[in-house]
């Protein structure tokens, strides 16, 4: 069968080679290889072999725990969000998930839960399945404030639970923002000094701008896939990161526009001059942002070798399974040309950039129609 010419190479040597920078950069911490999301668009199947040197997974959903488990990863898995039921607790045992706890209701299924099970399964769970408590230090999304933490710990100290503690910043891409990471990390070591556990704070921007936040576990993220947490590639550019996707397609036709003629939906580009307009299969029904401006960056290989190209920039409207380019300063462009939507010639976080959005949210939108291949 001849798949459509657009296809999701995901590169788990890349994966590798960023954890083990960011485990590099912490080299006191373990780290939790956070793989929400489907690996932010990755696979959960190519982030068991990339990330296959971390101590843990974090990620939300039981079903993706359990895909883990059922793929043969024997170490920890952290639910990020915790249990949405008590009935969740079930599967939290079966597939020894450490969890997070962030809310007394939580607490209440536990206690209710716990009471219910017999006295080896009472044993099973505190031995397989650690509490990471929530700290709400400012972000004010999840977690307890101060004031509540301490009685939430000894709740949970008395049932005999093994527990951590976490927290999460709101700011370490941007310290011209309030809170800032240290504001956070202050309210954090206060609120923890007294108890005993493992402590949880820094995600990717931490790791690489707030070495003091690093603590006994970091929770790297964007960093693991190649992009930069605060969207601007720049930002990463000397770090060494690497591109965990490529997204590449074919060029399936060149138009030529006189002077005066548009392309496109909407004739959201009018030529000014001769141009030469290729075609790409590729569209916002594969993931593509529908909302990418004029100029948004596009590598147009040759014929003979995708490295062997150059910059383009899309001229029109993105359709549903096409986008124009204008490569009137590209000779070598031409029907059947390899191109580069973003990946490891083409920063992700460029395109991004160009269309008004970040890295997270190109990579977790690459659609199910899209084939992926997995190197």
């Amino acid at each position: 069968m001849m798949h459509r010419p657009i296809q999701a190479t995901i590169l788990t040597q890349n994966l590798r080679d960023n954890l083990r920078l960011a485990k590099n950069i912490c080299r006191q911490s373990s780290s939790w290889a956070v793989v929400k999301a489907n690996a932010y668009g990755h696979t959960i199947e190519a982030a068991l072999q990339g990330f296959s040197e971390s101590e843990g997974l974090a990620l939300l959903e039981l079903e993706s725990a359990g895909l883990a488990r059922k793929l043969r990863w024997q170490k920890k898995i952290l639910l990020l969000e915790g249990i949405f039921s008590i009935a969740d607790l079930d599967e939290v045992l079966r597939l020894h998930c450490d969890h997070v706890i962030h809310h007394e209701e939580q607490i209440t299924h536990l206690l209710s839960w716990f009471k219910k099970q017999s006295a080896d399964r009472q044993a099973e769970f505190l031995e397989h399945c650690s509490i990471w408590l929530k700290l709400n230090s400012g972000m004010n999304r999840l977690g307890f404030k101060s004031a509540a933490y301490g009685v939430a710990f000894e709740v949970l100290k008395n049932m005999g639970c093994t527990v951590h503690h976490l927290t999460h910043f709101a700011n370490a891409d941007d310290e011209t923002k309030f809170p800032s990471v240290q504001s956070q990390w202050d309210v954090f070591t206060k609120a923890t000094q007294f108890f005993a556990g493992l402590r949880s704070a820094a995600n990717s921007a931490a790791i690489l701008h707030h070495p003091q936040t690093h603590a006994d576990f970091i929770r790297p993220g964007i960093m693991l896939y190649g992009a930069s947490p605060s969207g601007i590639y720049q930002d990463i550019a000397s770090v060494g990161l690497k591109a965990g996707m490529t997204l590449r397609s074919k060029i399936i036709a060149i138009q030529d526009l006189q002077v005066g003629e548009q392309v496109g939906y909407g004739s959201q580009f009018t030529a000014t001059k001769n141009t030469k307009i290729a075609v790409i299969a590729c569209g916002y029904a594969d993931g593509y942002p529908r909302h990418a401006p004029n100029g948004t960056p596009v590598w147009i290989g040759s014929r003979s070798h995708l490295t062997d190209g150059g910059l383009a920039f899309t001229a029109g409207r993105v359709s549903m399974d096409m986008m124009t380019v204008d490569v009137s300063h590209l000779p070598f462009a031409e029907l059947g040309s390899p191109v580069e939507l973003w990946g490891e010639l083409l920063p992700i976080d460029k395109v991004a950039y160009s269309a008004g959005t970040v890295g997270y949210e190109l990579m977790c939108a690459v659609a199910p129609r899209v084939h992926v291949s997995i190197v």
